[in-house]
């Protein structure tokens, strides 16, 4: 049996920041944005239980939480120290598939230790991340790569978590279904007018039946909810772009709900583009009328994108073209290209 290991550093980008200014320790924080505009890219814990979260509005983390100190990005720090992490992930094994600066699959079924516990080399690659970067990360270990990627959301920050054969499906079961990686705000909507709220409710669904709601997408809401998952960890996986779209539960008809939507999907792009290494350089926007008529339009820039005004900048010319619309929309779609030395990285989600 494979043994697989999800690591996710706890709020990477705040906690470095939280790591070189000792000021910053103990307080909220949001990286990204400022008291007057932006998007936050990430906020620490202590900024999190006032309901601060990536992705969300500046304005509205500085309402919530009145005491939140904002700081720039800086990238150039956070690839240093991951690679750092990565340095430690190969003193045990070398089948590693990076996610993003702070996020990685391993394989160590077979790892260069010769150690027989995955939960052990779990344990040790946190401590060596605590004892030598002076940063805490979580941890889930299984024998596959999507039930690996659920347990090291279930103890969350600092956590370390094993789903078995055993536990499998008490875990899966009792998981609300927005925990259940893949599944974006569109399709948990739908499954919860079904009444689907929890992985049992979905695994009470036959396969009939979820082809019947969902189509295309029945084959993996049947698996997952079983724990089903063939998929290798995948150290030279090449991805060729980054992109998300989403079909709106009503058409959109005015020009102003339009650009409300773009902007609510640019900063989620925005959110997981920052997580890469790669840079791109060009922005396609993807509009699908509501007779089902598709248009896409695109821009480059010299530079790559580098940080969010890049993205808007590339994107507000993309979007007034469309205006005024010529006829309602229900889907709209964003996707980064051109990346380094033409390396792209394929991210599609569904939010």
């Amino acid at each position: 049996m494979r043994k697989i290991i999800h690591i996710d550093m706890d709020a990477f980008f705040a906690s470095v920041e939280q790591l070189d200014n000792p000021f910053l320790q103990g307080k909220p924080v949001a990286v990204g944005g400022s008291e007057d505009r932006g998007v936050i890219s990430a906020a620490s814990y202590e900024a999190r239980k006032y309901g601060v979260r990536s992705a969300m509005s500046s304005k509205i983390a500085a309402r919530l939480c009145p005491e939140l100190i904002f700081v720039p990005h800086r990238f150039h720090r956070y690839k240093e120290i991951s690679l750092k992490i990565r340095e430690i992930f190969s003193r045990y094994t070398d089948v590693i598939e990076p996610l993003s600066f702070d996020e990685a699959f391993l394989d160590v079924t077979f790892n260069k230790l010769n150690i027989p516990s995955a939960t052990f080399i779990a344990q040790s690659i946190r401590n060596d991340i605590r004892n030598e970067l002076g940063l805490t990360a979580s941890a889930g270990i299984s024998y596959n790569k999507f039930l690996a990627k659920i347990a090291s959301d279930q103890d969350k920050p600092d956590g370390l978590f094993l789903i078995t054969e055993e536990n499998m499906q008490q875990v899966l079961d009792s998981l609300p279904v927005s925990r259940f990686f893949g599944i974006g705000k569109v399709m948990e909507e739908r499954l919860k007018e079904l009444q689907i709220h929890k992985g049992k409710d979905l695994r009470a669904f036959s396969m009939r039946e979820l082809q019947q709601y969902f189509g295309k997408s029945a084959n993996y809401l049947f698996e997952i909810c079983r724990g089903i998952d063939e998929r290798a960890v995948n150290p030279d996986g090449e991805r060729k772009s980054m992109a998300i779209e989403n079909t709106m539960e009503q058409d959109v008809f005015d020009n102003t709900g339009f650009q409300m939507e773009a902007e609510r999907m640019l900063n989620g792009l925005w959110e997981r583009y920052q997580r890469y290494e790669k840079k791109g350089r060009s922005l396609t926007l993807k509009v699908k009328f509501n007779d089902f008529k598709v248009k896409s339009k695109s821009r480059t820039q010299a530079e790559a994108i580098e940080h969010f005004a890049d993205l808007e900048q590339l994107a507000w010319p993309l979007i007034d073209s469309f205006l005024p619309l010529e006829r309602p929309v229900r889907l709209i779609g964003f996707q980064i290209s051109g990346f380094n030395h033409d390396e792209q990285l394929q991210i599609k989600l569904e939010i």
